[in-house]
């Protein structure tokens, strides 16, 4: 006998795909990939690496999509043949087969689902993510330390690539500031969802009376914006400031000015990269820095026109709290957006981040979903 569940999920499964099919759009998908290859038997198309590996790293994606709905398609048609073989030899070890195959399926057609909620134009790009610690000195500072472990975790867990652009430790522990990329296809696709507060509640290590202290890390998070995205920036509205360089890198990494500060005047925006041995390519990742937050700044600026014509009341929130993270008196992480929590705090630290980044990605498609 087939268990109800299993034909609840597999008409779950099939109104699923069929919504997917709609905003895969395969024809598109199709043509990108042409588009792809025909880029890549170009005979220079070598001659740039970096813009090479990108197209790669696209046509991968594509691919992937594509092979993997129609992998999702013949798997779901699979399950409906063992259901009417079940059904007519009335065998119990194949109906217990389906069940645990079934629910398979339905949990790979909603990860696939998530990874097509990145449809923004900026969601593949290499996100570049700040923290920055608030007042409370070594105590908030180890806490950027924290966080900056964690999201580390979460990339290297998910195969993204990890530089540090820009580093400033803490006067006795932690850091000061950190700027990372992390480099990988949708890096700034699911990281866009960590950007706001992140709060910690302790016994603090660095308070010898041993009571509770509570600390606040910023964490702003940009896509990386290439050349080829049109930013306009004009050189008489840069204030460029070289010095020496701080912190971790070793010994070449001080022994000149090769640090680069660099200031929008228009809109007051300082971006700053210490960890190159040349200047000139401190510069050059500034600059790329400065785009990218400039873009960003451009998009929100959209976004909140939108939000006027249409009547919304939107909470850009740039600084609201958007998680707790409580060591003591009990453990608890709770995302305040989604309401999602858990009590393994140790995994969370370890950058088991998926449940709360996939929530929230969730609640951003509901209002289109409804249109």
């Amino acid at each position: 006998m087939i268990d109800a569940t299993v034909r609840h999920n597999l008409r779950d499964i099939a109104a699923k795909l069929t919504n997917l099919r709609g905003s895969l759009d395969l024809d598109l998908k199709q043509e990108m990939i042409s588009n792809y290859e025909e880029k890549m038997s170009a005979p220079d198309f070598w001659d740039d690496n970096e813009r090479a590996q990108g197209i790669i790293s696209e046509l991968n994606a594509v691919k992937g999509s594509v092979e993997e709905f129609q992998k999702l398609m013949q798997d779901y048609e699979d399950a409906q043949m063992m259901v009417e073989l079940a059904e007519e030899e009335d065998d119990e070890s194949l109906a217990s087969e389906l069940t645990a195959n079934v629910e398979q399926i339905l949990t790979r057609v909603e990860n696939f689902e998530l990874q097509l909620l990145l449809s923004e134009p900026y969601d593949k790009f290499n996100a570049i993510l700040e923290l920055h610690p608030g007042a409370g000195g070594t105590e908030s500072q180890d806490w950027g330390q924290m966080l900056l472990r964690m999201y580390t975790r979460w990339a290297e867990k998910h195969g993204f690539k990890v530089e540090v652009l820009d580093f400033l430790p803490g006067d006795e522990a932690g850091i000061k500031s950190v700027t990372l990329l992390i480099k990988g296809y949708n890096a700034y696709g699911y990281l866009k969802t960590e950007k706001g507060v992140h709060r910690l509640v302790r016994i603090s290590p660095f308070d010898s009376s041993g009571r509770r202290h509570t600390s606040f890390v910023s964490c702003d998070v940009v896509p990386e914006i290439t050349d080829d995205v049109d930013i306009e920036i004009r050189t008489e509205d840069l204030k460029i400031d070289t010095y020496r360089a701080s912190g971790a890198g070793g010994q070449h990494i001080n022994t000149t000015d090769s640090a680069v500060r660099i200031t929008h005047i228009p809109t007051g925006i300082v971006v700053t990269c210490q960890t190159e041995r040349s200047q000139i390519k401190n510069r050059d990742r500034a600059m790329t820095l400065l785009r990218s937050k400039l873009y960003e700044r451009k998009i929100e600026e959209q976004r909140q026109q939108l939000a006027e014509i249409r009547g919304e009341q939107m909470d850009i929130a740039w600084g609201s709290q958007i998680r707790s993270y409580v060591f003591h008196p009990y453990s608890m992480v709770k995302d305040h957006r989604t309401q999602v929590e858990t009590g393994n705090v140790g995994a969370v630290m370890d950058g088991d981040l998926d449940a709360f980044i996939e929530a929230y990605l969730r609640t951003l498609i509901q209002p289109s979903s409804e249109n």
